[in-house]
């Protein structure tokens, strides 16, 4: 077996399990973004005037990703997306942590919620997601996935 299929073999588990991340992640948002715009609003970054536009738009983004994930539909620009969201927030729980901010996270429930709360471990979290977003950007090739079903009736 070559090494290009070992990685897109390799990168099938992990595209499913950023897939569900990412839908996991984004179902509170979109159930609430009131409370998803106070989130984003504590870190701080954005303007005001965007912190709602955000808190709208990012959740069903998120979703869209994870779902082409999960499918396997449109991977490698799903991945991309998945990669610039993530190093996005990093960059953002990053700041967040220097400025000594006692917040949650956002990602998974929503402020005040003590079970999310940002911390280190958090950002290796994400920088392991991103890692395993570029795997399925390199590496995907298709397999097992609506990518794979639409070539074979290209060619066929």
């Amino acid at each position: 077996m070559t090494f290009d299929r070992v990685l897109a073999w390799l990168a099938v588990p992990v595209r499913l399990y950023l897939g569900g991340v990412f839908v996991a992640a984004c179902l509170h948002k979109i159930a609430d973004p009131y409370a998803f715009a106070v989130d984003v609003a504590t870190y701080d970054i954005l303007p005001l005037a965007l912190v709602n536009l955000a808190a709208i738009v990012l959740p069903w983004v998120e979703l869209a990703a994870g779902l082409a994930l999960l499918a396997g539909l449109r991977t490698r620009p799903a991945a991309l997306l998945v990669a610039a969201m993530l190093a996005v927030f990093l960059a953002a729980l990053i700041v967040a942590l220097a400025q000594g901010l006692d917040m949650s996270c956002g990602c998974f429930a929503s402020q005040g919620a003590h079970e999310d709360p940002i911390s280190f471990r958090t950002v290796l979290r994400d920088v392991a997601w991103l890692l395993g977003a570029f795997l399925v950007l390199v590496g995907d090739r298709g397999v097992l996935g609506l990518d794979a079903v639409i070539e074979r009736r290209r060619h066929a």
